[in-house]
């Protein structure tokens, strides 16, 4: 489990595909001195596990199925990824809770720069914006941010110049691919609603609070 508060960047030091998988490389350099063997580390929001390092270079196995559904795929050597570490119990939770499972990718649309702020327009697939509200929470990339407005198959959010200088958006451009993942409660609504719409009598307070509803 993850926050979406990113903690550093780590340029790529290699991506080799094979076998319909992949292994990724990263400079993990001023980040690596407590890191372990098969700790989780959320790399653009994508959990992944720590397979073996060698001085300052970290690197970690990529299933097929994770190149088939985020980003990762497309890394370029000397390509800055976003790094958090996973969440220990007791640390403050200064996002939301993100989980590292990719939901799908969204493209940029265009990235409009004011004073203090630059808002930033995503098209993803309409089954995806279906769970997400304004003023919601949703993880790009595995930064965790605000929904400012959404619609079918499009949504923005507001960045500040700290999570533009300290967050791989801040090299990103129109036309850029970018890992989404949905915040948890939009995905159980999304469950429950066919449900309810139905009139299933057996979805009770209780079953709500079960899963996070209060």
């Amino acid at each position: 489990m993850f926050t979406g508060i990113i903690e550093h960047l780590s340029p790529v030091k290699n991506l080799s595909l094979k076998g319909g998988g992949g292994e990724l490389f990263l400079d993990f350099r001023d980040f690596s001195d407590d890191i372990k063997l098969g700790e989780s580390i959320a790399v653009n929001g994508v959990c992944l596990t720590v397979k073996a390092f060698t001085g300052n270079v970290v690197s970690f196995d990529v299933s097929g199925e994770t190149l088939k559904k985020t980003g990762l795929g497309a890394l370029h050597k000397a390509e800055n990824v976003n790094i958090e570490r996973a969440l220990r119990i007791g640390d403050r939770l200064g996002g939301h809770f993100v989980t590292g499972h990719v939901d799908g990718t969204g493209v940029i649309k265009e990235m409009k720069q004011a004073s203090g702020q630059c808002t930033v327009f995503f098209s993803i697939e309409k089954n995806l914006t279906d769970m997400m509200i304004e003023k919601g929470s949703v993880a790009i990339d595995g930064i965790s941010l605000t929904i400012v407005s959404v619609v079918d198959g499009m949504f923005s959010v507001a960045l500040i110049p700290f999570t533009v200088s300290a967050t791989t958006l801040g090299f990103k451009k129109a036309g850029d691919r970018v890992n989404i993942e949905i915040d948890m409660m939009g995905k159980w609504v999304k469950k429950l609603l066919p449900n309810m719409s139905a009139g299933n009598s057996n979805i009770t307070r209780e079953q709500l609070m079960e899963e996070g509803f209060s």
